[in-house]
């Protein structure tokens, strides 16, 4: 029996095609804090309260960038659709398809670059390329709030894969 945090279907279950009342949907209502968590971590990432000069719009398009370089189909249409929600300037836009950040300027370059590093080769991550993002113009605090956003994306989109192949066994 579900518990009252998960009776309803979260943002995964969505994205993972799990129908309520399902197995693997029941077996997510066990872990309560777990769906909890992952609700109150993509709310903070995606629209806080305090946005430290990154909107909402530009994290949906750094979110629909991880989205596609990870191949998750659900996510992509999740934030495609914010990205059509919040009307992205054209650079951010640009940003959010997938465009080379040799073809992007100043902080769109940067960001693209390090979204493309992060979810392709995280394991090329260096100090420096923290410092290009700060040398672009970002602060500590959007670098930092950037990192989150990617984690969590990358994260989710592990969490979908694999709950989308649990539900189709």
């Amino acid at each position: 029996m579900p518990n009252k945090v998960h009776e309803r279907p979260d943002a995964i279950d969505l994205a993972a095609d799990i129908a309520p009342g399902s197995p693997i949907f029941e077996a997510r209502a066990f872990r309560p804090e777990f769906v909890e968590g992952a609700e109150a971590c993509r709310r903070a990432v995606l629209a806080p309260e305090e946005d430290l000069g990154l909107s909402s719009g530009l994290r949906a398009a750094i979110a629909l960038r991880s989205a596609v370089h990870n191949k998750n189909t659900a996510l992509i249409e999740r934030y495609g659709a914010d990205c059509e929600r919040h009307e992205l300037d054209v650079a951010q836009h640009e940003l959010a398809r997938g465009a080379d950040p040799e073809t992007l300027t100043g902080v769109h370059a940067a960001l693209a670059s390090h979204t493309d590093m992060i979810c392709l080769r995280p394991r090329e991550a260096r100090a420096d390329h923290l410092q290009a993002l700060l040398s672009a113009g970002l602060t500590v605090p959007q670098v930092i709030a950037l990192s989150e956003l990617l984690a969590f994306v990358n994260f989710e989109s592990r969490i979908v894969d694999g709950l989308s192949l649990l539900e189709t066994t």
